[in-house]
């Protein structure tokens, strides 16, 4: 019903919206990926099994907003798990800027056959948003997505879409309307997130000038390292959370996912 409601406010608004979807894409900095290699260690050194980590997803996986990869959310992730589980993190990106779920998908059997990864984030949302995917092929897919890397010792996190009407580089209608489409596909992703057992993260990052690249649109790398510290925050309160509900789980507590704390 919502996703109907939003069809029905969009095509009043049409002829306003398109000279400014037009607009903005002619007008919005466009800013390259970031330099440096696709995989790397963060927390070099630590005792314990090393993890995995792969991020896969759209241009602030591949460091859109950042100069070198480093900076990037996956690294950034890769150091605060190091932190907090006090492991070394070997972390990978997949992905490409402006890829959508269904690009995504059709890119999976080019991925490398590895040894499976403890943590799974896919970071999808902002290109689906503004490309209109529908209800069902989002869930859909998301789904298949989920299924294709979900294992006994693999924790799949999909991270919320970011709310696109906090991005001051889109004029004010703009933002208004794909605000309100990315939250209903933020919606819908918790959905598939619940039903096939991975966990949602809303993105809960301050939209203040330091967080945002120049282009007004991706994360600074301060805004980077303040998402995968909020990601990973979320993680270990989920894991707390499953600790006081369930009995069984009390004497695995500091447990965060197979083998982690181990």
């Amino acid at each position: 019903m919502r996703g109907l409601l939003w069809w029905l406010a969009l095509l009043p608004a049409a002829p306003v919206l398109l000279p400014q979807a037009l607009y903005a894409r002619r007008a919005t900095l466009r800013l390259p990926i970031a330099r440096g290699a696709r995989e790397g260690l963060a927390g070099v050194g630590q005792t314990g099994r090393e993890l995995r980590l792969l991020v896969l997803g759209e241009s602030t996986v591949m460091g859109v907003g950042v100069e070198r990869m480093e900076e990037g959310l996956a690294a950034q992730l890769a150091r605060c798990l190091a932190e907090r589980f006090s492991r070394t993190v070997r972390w990978q990106v997949a992905g490409q800027s402006g890829i959508r779920l269904a690009g995504l998908l059709e890119r999976l059997p080019e991925l490398p056959e590895e040894e499976p990864a403890d943590f799974v984030v896919v970071v999808l949302g902002v290109n689906d948003t503004l490309g209109l995917t529908g209800k069902r092929h989002w869930q859909e897919g998301l789904g298949r997505l989920i299924d294709a890397f979900a294992g006994e010792n693999t924790r799949v996190l999909l991270a919320g879409v970011p709310p696109v009407g906090h991005f001051r580089a889109l004029p004010r209608l703009l933002r208004r309307m794909f605000g309100w489409r990315a939250a209903l596909l933020d919606r819908w992703a918790r959905r598939a997130a619940e039903r096939k057992g991975a966990l949602h993260l809303p993105v809960r990052l301050p939209f203040e000038p330091r967080f945002l690249a120049r282009d007004g649109f991706h994360p600074s790398a301060a805004g980077y390292r303040h998402w995968a510290e909020d990601m990973v925050e979320q993680y270990l309160e989920s894991l707390d959370a499953r600790k006081d509900s369930s009995p069984e789980n009390a004497e695995a507590g500091s447990m965060a996912g197979p083998g982690v704390r181990s």
